[in-house]
């Protein structure tokens, strides 16, 4: 988690002394967390920690999207075969998902009108390429889910390891409430891709714009805006899949409980 942190100040080159502290605290924040996250006995904050490859997958897809885009900007002033390959396949990304009223197209109309055609361009290919790995992580959990048995491919699910921060005493029925979540994780997975690009220009209209000539905070802003909602998007995938994997339970308990009863009725009908 700390080389994670720290990729887009590593590839970066001329990063500002101030920025790289900055970027080191982080970094050691996110591997005390992680660290203690996994090494603890009881369940913390982290969401299915035993129930891989769903952190894994994460975990890689982030990076991935950290490292492709810190090659990119790193290729404007180091250029080099790889970062002219990166910059070919965001660029045809870029020909398929920039059209009107797609994510990336509100992407690309948050810059100012003054902007370089430059950093335009940039930030219309490295918003396709981060929002193409992360719809690729959402289907390729989705396969694991539906074809690959997750999560009781690995073992059994145990929930209150899993999910430490779902309350089952909580009231209500716990069917009920996680399928509430799991459509409520959906529907803002698909929503916030384009409602990111809306909040931040009327934020910019009252404290400001966001300058995106940094190639740090392009990065991570390009990142966030692509990584989470997708994350939210397995998460819901996941609820759903528990809240059946209950619900199949609770019909095999209740046709066992009621097996004997229904029998005996046969046998004194007859």
């Amino acid at each position: 988690m700390a080389m994670l942190v720290a990729t887009p100040a590593l590839l970066i080159p001329f990063t500002h002394r101030g920025t790289a502290q900055i970027v080191l605290v982080l970094a050691l924040l996110a591997a005390v967390f992680t660290a203690m996250e996994y090494n603890s006995r009881y369940p913390g904050m982290l969401e299915f920690r035993f129930a891989p490859p769903y952190n894994r997958l994460r975990f890689f897809t982030l990076a991935a999207i950290l490292v492709a885009l810190s090659i990119m900007l790193r290729g404007q002033v180091v250029p080099s075969a790889v970062s002219t390959g990166v910059n070919g396949v965001a660029e045809r990304l870029a020909d398929i998902l920039d059209f009107s009223f797609s994510p990336v197209r509100l992407v690309v109309v948050l810059l100012p009108g003054e902007a370089e055609a430059g950093l335009s361009g940039m930030l219309r290919w490295a918003s396709a390429l981060a929002y193409a790995l992360s719809i690729g992580m959402v289907l390729v959990f989705a396969v694991f889910v539906r074809f690959l048995g997750w999560p009781t491919r690995s073992g059994p699910f145990n929930v209150w390891i899993n999910l430490p921060l779902f309350d089952p005493t909580g009231g209500g029925d716990v069917l009920y409430r996680l399928r509430r979540d799991a459509v409520l994780n959906l529907v803002l997975g698909l929503l916030l891709p384009f409602a990111i690009p809306a909040i931040v220009r009327i934020a910019a209209a009252i404290f400001g714009p966001v300058s995106l000539a940094d190639p740090q905070t392009l990065i991570w802003t390009v990142s966030a805006w692509a990584f989470l909602p997708a994350s939210l998007l397995m998460r819901g995938i996941a609820m759903q899949r528990i809240a059946a994997m209950i619900e199949d339970k609770r019909r095999r308990s209740y046709a066992a409980a009621q097996s004997p009863v229904d029998e005996g009725r046969v046998l004194q009908g007859v």
